[in-house]
């Protein structure tokens, strides 16, 4: 049987001499100062875990200071503005810096290697969002060593965080900066996407895809539309700090209860964002170390889809006590324990994986963290029933109860599944592993001091201490716990420092460490180097390295398909998004400047806002929109390079436009996002008048324009899209031109500029102000929000005619046309609807 798969192989001669150094060749590694200019995922994906891991080591420090403050009773160790600061923090660097990035980091940096591909389809894309993110957050931690930290919570609630109540910048580095780190996460979610669904190893459907792959995949996909009803609520309190729009002012028909709505859409969502890639991790550790196949992997699919659909419904149960119609409280605390069933399966499928064990379930550091996870996991998700049920949250909302409920979620969910990815996944990064023996002191430091830790807080929540105090009084009987609590995280962060030691000691960034040290069956333990793995296999099962025994050294010696560099560059095959089967070869970039210097501007465009420079910010935002189109020039390589062959007698194109390109896929993938932005706009604007309905009446509000001022701005919307199709038609064969084109283009691109003017043209002439009440600064968000999509487009079409002049774009080589087009024709859809909203509804309920 062995014998006659290897018949199969689709490369069967010898390979060519210096096919290896090629390759070697194409995807070295920049040396020196270079070394920020690489885009490869396995240096930049290593690079976004230790930028992340050292964000949990400061927010951690931040929380030992907090613990000592509350040890004891009336204590002055940490003044209140100081712990407020520490606090807001300590929270928003665990939530945002580092909990998301961590598990988006493992993904750049595994992925790949689990699914057999070169590299993430964007590689630029990746190191540009990291860049930004390494950039940003460093800028934002160090705010606590400058007095200019926020101090309204990691949640920003208004109106405590209002320009009335928070004045200085101090709330407005978070606002710009954690938008800003969204948007860079929200460019890792793209990759993800993309990468998963279009570049699997031909053979890999998705029934046979690693469950880590599918979590991630997931997980992009809840960060399309759960991050930009966050990005939005930040954009909002920002305006208003700035210039006054008052949506979350109640003087003024707005609502602070707004703010909750959209960050808790965002929030709840976000726990499971950050659960389901660590549950991914250990679906695929479980089996290795019980040596057999897991246990119910359809079921635990379809537990993460169900997962993520439901987390969508529950942001209301942070909001039990806001008043909210008891027919909502009802809805949403059943949402909240059915949740807990996708959740179970996956609980119990690791557990039968474990009893269905041919071996011994081997006792190792990954298995004793996860084995520490589903117990402390586990506690989390009872006591998450428990709050789920509204007396019960009634009596314990805003306690130390939901402080020790919510560590051993996330604590519990994400930090030891990932401390059993550092010992487990080490030898794809280190040529050492870790030490096993430390390890399990580690371990059981840590195991020991979270319990310690948080396990009390149940208690004195119980007993009445409120969440957010900087101090207590002694009379009330907290002390005891307090302390208790305080030696436990002591005990935690003794194990933290114990793995950095060993860190310290043992890792060794390079190749040459232990081969599949632990016996795995899925492919990132093929022999790899910074290509990753010498050939692609093509892929019968879901745990190809025990099902085919030989695929290791077939792999190594270029058996499989693309086992060189055939274009001279950088490839990985595209397959198609079910079945996996090959369509084309990725021509992908390499390292260069033009990433990592358009990350610094940009991150200088949001920090320069902050503190209001804004003449200087506006020109970093300028050189950071230059070097992002320095960097996407060169790639629309087009059809210029025929097929080529990939072994086995398959040729495949290097080029593709249309739907089965991988770009025309990520620009979807970026309209939905889009489109989640405007929903979570809709919804405000809905929200707002069900408040304040008088101020969206004829009598509360100036007069809405006349029906002429809408009807042209539409017309220029359509006009536009027509000239869109057009161009689309008119585009030459290549080596022909036709000035038709780039006019079409150009006229377009100025229907969309004179509609959203003849939009806020009748709106001024009737007098409506953005800063008079909710209404007006809604009218004009709506414009603003049109305004992005106009700018975009304005870049996007001088960009696409560019390229035309230059002789890069043509009806063959039209990828960047493609993508214009369909950005186009959303923003044209998305204004019609905005029209219709503004001019329509409160006609219409009037």
């Amino acid at each position: 049987m062995e014998n006659e798969r290897r018949l199969d192989l689709p490369n069967q001669t010898p390979r060519p001499e210096g096919e290896l150094e090629e390759l070697e060749r194409v995807w070295a590694t920049p040396r020196g100062w270079r070394i920020v200019t690489t885009v490869n995922n396995t240096e930049i994906g290593l690079l976004y875990i230790g930028i992340a891991f050292l964000f949990f080591l400061m927010a951690g420090v931040l929380a030992l200071l907090m613990r000592t403050q509350l040890a004891t009773s009336d204590n002055d160790f940490i003044g209140q503005e100081l712990y407020n600061q520490m606090f807001t923090v300590h929270g928003t660097t665990m939530m945002f810096l580092f909990a998301v990035p961590a598990v988006e980091a493992l993904g750049v940096m595994l992925l790949p290697q689990m699914l057999a591909a070169r590299d993430l389809p964007f590689p630029r894309l990746s190191a540009f969002a990291i860049w930004a993110y390494v950039i940003g957050g460093l800028v934002f931690f160090s705010t606590i060593l400058y007095d200019l930290a926020p101090a309204g919570g990691w949640f920003m609630y208004p109106p405590l965080t209002l320009k009335e109540y928070s004045p200085g910048d101090n709330a407005d580095f978070w606002l710009l900066g954690i938008g800003f780190i969204e948007i860079s996460a929200i460019a890792g979610a793209v990759e993800i996407v993309v990468g998963a669904l279009r570049t699997r190893p031909p053979g890999m459907t998705l029934a046979k895809m690693p469950i880590f792959a599918w979590s991630m995949l997931i997980f992009a996909s809840m960060i399309m539309f759960a991050f930009p009803a966050v990005i939005l609520a930040t954009m909002m309190l920002e305006i208003e700090r700035s210039f006054g729009w008052p949506f979350f002012t109640a003087a003024k028909g707005g609502d602070s209860l707004l703010w909750q709505h959209l960050f808790w859409f965002f929030g709840h969502p976000e726990v499971y964002i950050i659960f389901l890639p660590a549950a991914g991790l250990v679906s695929m550790m479980v089996p290795t170390m019980a040596r057999t196949p897991l246990v119910g992997y359809r079921l635990i699919v379809i537990a993460l889809i169900a997962t993520g659909f439901f987390s969508f419904g529950l942001w209301v149960h942070h909001m039990f006590t806001t008043g909210i119609p008891a027919l909502s409280l009802a809805f949403f605390s059943a949402a909240s324990m059915a949740v807990a069933i996708p959740s179970g399966i996956q609980v119990f499928s690791w557990i039968a994986t474990i009893a269905a064990s041919r071996e011994k379930f081997r006792i190792t550091t990954p298995s004793l963290f996860i084995l520490g996870f589903l117990f402390i996991f586990t506690i989390g998700g009872l006591t998450g029933v428990m709050v789920a049920m509204v007396p019960f949250d009634f009596q314990v909302h805003d306690t130390y109860f939901v402080v020790a409920h919510f560590h051993y979620v996330l604590v519990g969910g994400m930090v030891f599944p990932l401390f059993a990815t550092f010992y487990y996944w080490m030898p794809m990064a280190s040529r050492n592993m870790l030490s096993e023996r430390l390890g399990r002191w580690v371990f059981w430091l840590m195991f020991a001091g979270f319990n310690i830790a948080f396990f009390p807080m149940h208690l004195t929540g119980l007993l009445g201490m409120p969440r957010r105090v900087w101090t207590y009084p002694g009379e009330l009987g907290w002390d005891t716990l307090n302390m208790i609590s305080t030696i436990g995280s002591y005990i935690l962060g003794a194990g933290v420092l114990l793995f950095v030691i060993d860190l310290i000691r043992r890792f060794r960034p390079g190749r040459g460490g232990p081969e599949n040290p632990w016996q795995a069956g899925t492919l990132e333990w093929l022999p790899n180097d910074v290509y990753s793995t010498r050939s692609i296999p093509l892929v019968t099962s879901r745990e190809p390295i025990w099902d085919q025994p030989n695929l290791a050294d077939d792999v190594r010696e270029g058996r499989y398909y693309l086992p060189n560099a055939p274009t001279g560059g950088r490839e990985t095959i595209v397959t198609s998004p079910i079945d996996a089967k090959p369509q084309y070869v990725i021509r992908m970039p390499g390292s260069a400047w033009s990433p990592f210097l358009a990350a610094i501007f940009t991150a200088a465009f949001f920090l320069l806002l902050t503190v209001k420079f804004v003449t200087i910010a506006l020109v970093c935002g300028v050189l950071a929109i230059a070097f992002c189109l320095v960097w996407t020039w060169p790639l629309d390589h087009g059809p210029s390079r025929g097929p080529v062959d990939i072994g086995g007698g398959i040729s495949l194109p290097t080029y593709m436009s249309g739907p089965t390109s991988h770009s025309w896929w990520a620009m979807v993938v970026l309209m939905f996002v889009a489109g989640s932005l405007y929903l979570s706009y809709v919804f405000s604007y809905l929200f707002l008048w069900t408040v304040s309905p008088e101020v969206w009446s004829p009598t509360g509000s100036p007069a809405l324009p006349g029906l002429p001022w809408p009807a042209a701005s539409a017309l220029l919307l359509l006009a536009g899209s027509a000239l869109i199709f057009l161009a689309d038609r008119l585009l030459p064969q290549p080596g022909k031109g036709r000035v038709a084109v780039p006019v079409a283009i150009f006229l377009a691109v100025a229907c969309l500029v004179g509609s959203l003017g003849v939009e806020l043209a009748g709106h001024l002439r009737t007098g409506l102000a953005p800063t008079a009440n909710s209404y007006g600064a809604m009218v004009y968000m709506a414009a603003a929000l049109f305004g992005q999509m106009v700018f975009t487009l304005v870049i996007f079409g001088g960009y696409t005619i560019a390229r035309y002049v230059a002789g890069k774009l043509d009806r063959e080589r039209r990828v960047t046309f493609d993508n214009m087009r369909l950005l186009y024709y959303y923003t044209a859809a998305q204004s019609l609807f905005g029209l219709m909203l503004i001019h329509g509804f409160p006609r219409l309920v009037n």
